[in-house]
């Protein structure tokens, strides 16, 4: 897996290339650990080239989100998903609890 990170004006971008999965999970915190210690707390996460994600993968992201929410200070946007993670998340009843854009600028166009 790797991560891209581009820190735009109002919101952070990253991208996600391969599978998140148990082993590949905490590198993904990791990088949204670090953009939440720069009190930066808008972050779009480009899915486009994600393959697959587990529930290691979902836990990050639900965690993120939470934090991203706290205090009203911003939110975690996802844009571009691949047709598995849609249904990945549809499957366990996440996909309301995101906000999805079809591709990035969308996403970075909505904060």
């Amino acid at each position: 897996m790797q991560i891209t990170h581009k820190q735009l004006s109002r919101v952070d971008l990253v991208a996600v290339n391969g599978r998140v999965d148990a082993s590949t999970a905490p590198q993904l915190q990791d990088a949204l650990r670090s953009i939440f210690d720069e009190r930066r707390f808008r972050v779009v996460l480009d899915l486009s080239e994600m393959s697959y994600m587990s529930s290691a993968g979902l836990k990050v992201l639900l965690a993120a989100l939470k934090e991203a929410k706290r205090w009203n200070r911003g939110d975690l946007r996802l844009a571009a998903l691949q047709p598995q993670v849609h249904d990945t998340l549809n499957l366990v009843g996440l996909l309301q609890l995101f906000k999805i854009y079809p591709n990035t600028v969308e996403a970075v166009g909505s904060f």
